[in-house]
């Protein structure tokens, strides 16, 4: 679905993120792991256009996308959950929903969207006209990424989506992210919980100080011995 080829953004004079490579096959969830700093949500913004990369691109569906702002790249196809439960606090639950559908224009198809996510989130039901920034941080997350999955993206982005949240809800949004997969969405996922993350993906990709240091299936990459001392807690 979407390939990444030489990859190199900045931070003005920062080189944070240096020739990267790697691939996002239909219908699988891939995840980057690594340490804080290792430039995996610089990956993500370029990715979804917050970032624009100095050389290299990236294809969606074999269309180049890396030159589109974030809006264009949300239309085709793209949705992004952002690292750090970016809600729009003044804003009710059912209002920041709307938000993620700012670009459709099939209003019945919305309404059942809506009625969706709140299927898939009930907690969320129950405080639909509640100012988002009064949510505690697990309905936040799940907030963000119900907004993120009213684009109807085909590739979802989800950028540190367990940061910050207790051990119960981390496990709940890893099996949400599971089910979305399999009801047919292509996941794209950074994370610092290199155990969890590996445990769900089909594909990993391990980033250090901008690069890509190891890539293949999460189960080789779960066996990998360097991989097991240096982010799994192993050896």
């Amino acid at each position: 679905m979407m390939v990444v080829e030489a990859l190199h953004t900045y931070y003005g004079n920062i080189h944070a993120v240096k020739g990267i490579s790697f691939e996002v096959r239909t219908g699988e969830i891939t995840a980057i792991i690594g340490a804080n700093g290792a430039g995996k949500s610089t990956s993500m913004k370029t990715i979804c256009g917050l970032l624009h990369p100095r050389n290299g691109r990236i294809l969606l569906n074999d269309a180049p996308i890396h030159r589109l702002r974030a809006d264009q790249i949300v239309r085709l196809g793209i949705g992004y959950v952002p690292e750090g439960r970016r809600v729009f606090p003044v804003l009710t639950v059912d209002e920041n929903l709307d938000v993620g559908a700012f670009h459709r224009s099939d209003a019945s198809e919305i309404v059942r969207d809506k009625e969706r996510m709140y299927e898939t989130f009930p907690k969320l039901r129950d405080r639909r006209k509640q100012l988002a920034g009064s949510l505690s941080g697990g309905e936040q997350q799940m907030l963000v990424i119900g907004r993120a999955l009213m684009s109807k993206p085909q590739l979802l982005l989800m950028d540190e989506p367990s940061l910050g949240l207790a051990p119960l809800l981390v496990r709940q949004v890893f099996e949400i992210i599971v089910e979305l997969n399999r009801q047919g969405l292509t996941v794209l996922l950074s994370e610092q919980n290199a155990r969890s993350a590996l445990k769900i993906a089909h594909h990993g990709i391990v980033m250090e100080t901008g690069k890509v240091r190891f890539a293949g299936s999460a189960e080789d990459l779960q066996e990998n011995p360097v991989v097991q001392r240096a982010y799994l807690g192993i050896g």
